[in-house]
């Protein structure tokens, strides 16, 4: 399993199928020079994530637990 994969598994377990929609398709999730980032339909900017993938899996259950339209 890819970095990638392993992130859209943990939104899918953090989130749920029906939670995560549109939101896990491949273009939403992707790597650069700052990081692992996550983009969120109705959002202007993508979210940082980290640039390890555990700083990822923490960053999306934080982001999950403060209801930031992740739920």
């Amino acid at each position: 399993m890819t970095d990638r994969e392993a992130i859209l598994n943990e939104l899918m377990q953090v989130i749920g199928e029906e939670g995560c929609g549109l939101a896990c398709e491949e273009a939403t999730v992707f790597k650069d020079e700052e990081g692992w980032k996550f983009m969120l339909e109705g959002f202007m900017e993508p979210w940082r994530l980290g640039h390890t993938l555990d700083e990822a899996r923490a960053s999306i259950r934080e982001y999950a637990g403060m209801g930031f339209g992740l739920s």
